[in-house]
């Protein structure tokens, strides 16, 4: 269901012709701030919104088999850090995407396995690893379109998680 809020939300953005991306992550703006909840829901185009969702369906799945409501915490959590670290410390540009829900989770289930060894914590780490460790290399793209900060405090707020709800 999460996924198809995703295409739902991305559907309405085109027929508005994308003036909906104006509620992303502005950095340091007072009206960036609207974007720390939004943010994730928003996309650039169907390719953007198609190459995060794969990922999410997987990972989420993983999430999930923990319990809805830690799912919801752990959501939560990283769309607000990852959000208010953009805002504090991403480039000017709007920012957008779930790819910092993408590299929350990652980093989510990489940790916890770590701190909670158990014989399906370690499953789902390493096949999100073995699967997924290509998302590593986002800390380091340049491409000017991507929020390569994004990826990177979403990981880190996928870390915090892991702390505030073990």
């Amino acid at each position: 269901l999460f996924i198809a809020l995703l295409w739902v939300i991305h559907f309405v953005n085109v027929l508005l012709r994308y003036r909906l991306n104006i509620l992303g992550v502005y950095p340091r703006r007072v009206s960036g701030l609207i974007g720390i909840p939004c943010f994730s829901f928003l996309h650039g185009s169907f390719n953007h919104l198609f190459f995060n969702s794969i990922p999410l369906i997987v990972l989420i799945n993983f999430m999930l088999l923990s319990g809805m409501q830690k799912f919801i915490h752990v959501t939560a959590t990283i769309i607000l850090i990852s959000g208010a670290m953009l805002w504090l410390c991403g480039r000017r540009a709007i920012h957008i995407g779930a790819s910092c829900l993408v590299m929350g989770y990652f980093g989510y289930l990489l940790i916890n396995a770590y701190q909670h060894p158990s014989l399906l914590t370690i499953i789902f780490a390493l096949v999100s690893l073995y699967y997924f460790g290509g998302l590593l290399g986002g800390f380091f793209l340049s491409q000017e379109k991507v929020s390569w900060e994004g990826h990177i405090f979403g990981f880190l707020a996928g870390l915090a998680a892991v702390y505030l709800f073990s």
